[in-house]
């Protein structure tokens, strides 16, 4: 029997998945590493600390099995998105990475509409200019360290640098790289036209690959510290979100997937790059060759779930956290919550909205308020979904993955909120599985990834609005929208009093 292993880069853990040729999870690890937040708005990991933990991943996965090195066939990769990595010329990391759920650029921002402009940016990239994107964080560190930059000889995503150390060859693909504001959208090339009026050399781009292009092998070290074999393939991988979109099986018109990690996105498939959606949500390259994909995103999804367990209560795990949410009525006894600890992204691109609850009673118990931040978070990706069908997208049945599927209770909360069907997947690691079924399909197990993705992917329950909730939950989502204009003003103000 011959495996795939996918792995997936995310914000606070690598998640090492194992699967076999049947399409069977026949092992997972997951390792976490720290984020560094010196400053308000700022968010960074040190590279080194994923290259170490996934050879741990990798290490302990093998010791958990029987596995001869040679028996796994292919590796591919899912990765978080925008994230800066900078190398020298001799492919030494010059700094930190600096993350996507970074918000220190709003100046920089400004500056690449100035010399770009809104319209020439929407149409080569398909998207406007947020402070999470790459682009500005290499301005960024142009402008502030200048040192690091003249230093600088190539720039990598975090999935690409980690990929680069497990293989010694340097690559970006198009999912990912349609997320630095830098790439040419629909030719799917590095635009030279952005990175001349930015004053950014286009050598320090990447060479760009198709997602499912072998890149290379395993090195002779990393065999070593990981058991896995020189031979072993290394296949490109792609953006989480694009992986996700794989791994459940959004591959043709029609498909729509919620995802609820550190972040939520609600993502919905593209067979052209013509859709025309004004900027109000992202467009990107799919993992799917020739194929696109629309997302919305909410900035603080699971992590506004760990926030409030995290500062209110630490005690407890998420499982005891969430029991007797389904005993709250709709609406969490009247209490509102806005998930923007982090800022928001999709509709309101806004580095200072921060989050609020409203309504707060003496009657209000804890569960009260999980539910209201479920709610909230389920209510900003709903935000997503309005901008999708005010766009003439029809969206029935959503396909739930992440954090948020693991409850059967939220995934009710979804179907109603976005009066669509729900879809739980056998397994939630939609991205870890897109990158094993990129692994296959390189390795040529199956003619193409669907073929691939009805084999490793499947319902195992579907969550059906109920018509009386879904009336409720059209009042609340008024209300709610009503928040962010009524608090904006307020947090500018108390932004001056922060840390």
């Amino acid at each position: 029997m011959k495996y795939c292993i996918g792995i997936d880069l995310g914000t606070s853990s690598v998640k090492v998945i194992l699967v076999n040729q049947n399409g069977k999870i026949c092992g997972e690890v997951s390792k976490t590493y720290p984020l560094i937040q010196d400053k308000p708005g700022y968010s960074e990991q040190n590279p080194e600390e994923w290259v170490k933990k996934t050879v741990a991943a990798l290490q302990e996965l093998f010791k958990a099995s029987t596995l001869a090195p040679n028996q796994i066939e292919g590796i591919s990769f899912s990765g978080q998105m925008h994230g800066l990595v900078l190398l020298d010329e001799a492919h030494r990391v010059l700094r930190n990475a600096i993350l996507w759920n970074d918000t220190r650029t709003t100046e920089q921002c400004e500056k690449i509409k100035r010399l770009v402009g809104t319209k020439t940016l929407l149409e080569i990239t398909k998207n406007p200019v947020l402070e999470g994107f790459t682009l500005p964080k290499i301005l960024w560190v142009k402008e502030h360290e200048p040192n690091v930059f003249e230093q600088a000889a190539l720039f990598l995503l975090p999935k690409d640098y980690l990929r680069y150390r497990l293989t010694g060859k340097l690559h970006s693909e198009y999912s990912d790289a349609a997320g630095t504001l830098l790439l040419d959208v629909a030719e799917k090339q590095w635009s030279k036209e952005i990175c001349d009026a930015v004053g950014v050399d286009i050598r320090l781009c990447p060479p760009l690959v198709e997602s499912h292009h072998c890149v290379g092998t395993i090195t002779r070290q990393i065999a070593e510290q990981t058991s896995l074999s020189v031979e072993t393939k290394v296949f490109a991988g792609g953006a989480d979100n694009a992986c996700g979109a794989i791994g459940s099986g959004v591959l043709e018109e029609g498909n729509t997937l919620c995802s609820i990690g550190t972040s939520g996105v609600l993502l919905s498939y593209e067979s052209s790059s013509q859709h025309d959606f004004q900027g109000k949500v992202h467009y990107f390259n799919h993992g799917k060759q020739n194929a696109y994909y629309t997302m919305g995103v909410t900035l603080a999804a699971g992590f506004a779930l760990s926030w409030f367990k995290d500062t209110f209560a630490a005690h407890e795990n998420f499982s005891d956290l969430l029991d007797g949410i389904e005993e709250v009525p709709v609406g969490a006894n009247g209490l509102l919550f806005t998930p923007y600890i982090v800022g928001e992204r999709t509709p309101h691109a806004d580095a200072q909205i921060r989050a609020s609850f409203i309504g707060m009673d003496s009657r209000h118990k804890m569960i009260d308020f999980v539910r209201a931040v479920i709610e909230g978070i389920t209510f900003s990706l709903n935000e997503s979904i309005e901008i999708f069908r005010e766009s003439g997208k029809k969206i029935d049945s959503i396909i739930s993955i992440g954090g948020g599927a693991k409850n059967d209770e939220w995934l009710q909360i979804q179907a109603d909120i976005f009066n669509a069907k729900i879809h739980k997947l056998a397994s939630e690691q939609g991205p870890g599985v897109g990158a094993a079924i990129i692994a296959a399909y390189g390795c040529g197990w199956y003619t193409s990834l669907k073929e691939c993705v009805d084999l490793f992917s499947h319902t195992v329950k579907t969550f059906v609005p109920m018509p009386e909730n879904v009336e409720k939950y059209k009042k609340l989502f008024s209300l709610y929208q009503l928040i962010y204009q009524q608090t904006k003003d307020l947090n500018r103000e108390l932004y001056a009093f922060r840390y």
